[in-house]
């Protein structure tokens, strides 16, 4: 078995990179959510109602991971106040589950959150996204009472977060 290189960096959500994962994110939680594979036409209309232009600095961050150069795992943060950021938009294409990118992709998000100055990290997510779920678990993340309520939202996610580093981002 051959191991997989990863790297994780900020990069714009509407790159080209960043909107292919996230077309592939929208596309595997809806479809799975409607019972039905999504037609393209649906999974760029949700695209477009993501309301993701806050996910640059100072308000929030969107990272890329790639796997052996090939952009392979996406997420966000975004600012909710002062000291709360949420994570957003996690996703690692179904080939590279497994791989090791996905606990790279959630330590350089909590990072990013904490150089961006939140102290704690909170998500909401489905209940029927185990995989989500289970990663969230893994990485420290427990069961909080609900924060924000919507269509999507049936169980919320919370972890307190290391400083960053002062003077250096995270």
């Amino acid at each position: 078995m051959t191991s997989t290189n990863w790297t994780v960096r900020p990069e714009r959500y509407d790159s080209p990179a960043a909107t292919a994962l996230r077309f592939d994110y929208f596309d595997d939680v809806a479809s799975r959510y409607y019972g039905r594979p999504i037609t393209a036409d649906e999974v760029d209309e949700g695209i477009l109602n993501e309301g993701l232009d806050r996910l640059v600095p100072p308000t929030g961050q969107f990272l890329v991971g790639r796997a052996d150069g090939e952009p392979a795992a996406c997420g966000g943060v975004l600012m909710l106040d002062a000291e709360r950021a949420e994570l957003t938009r996690v996703f690692v294409r179904h080939a590279h589950r497994g791989t090791g990118g996905a606990a790279l992709l959630m330590d350089a998000l909590e990072e990013a959150a904490a150089a961006l100055g939140a102290r704690r990290m909170v998500l909401n997510t489905r209940l029927d996204l185990v995989e989500a779920r289970a990663l969230y678990t893994r990485c420290g993340y427990r069961e909080i009472p609900a924060y924000c309520e919507g269509p999507y939202m049936e169980v919320w996610y919370g972890k307190e977060l290391r400083p960053s580093p002062a003077g250096r981002p995270a």
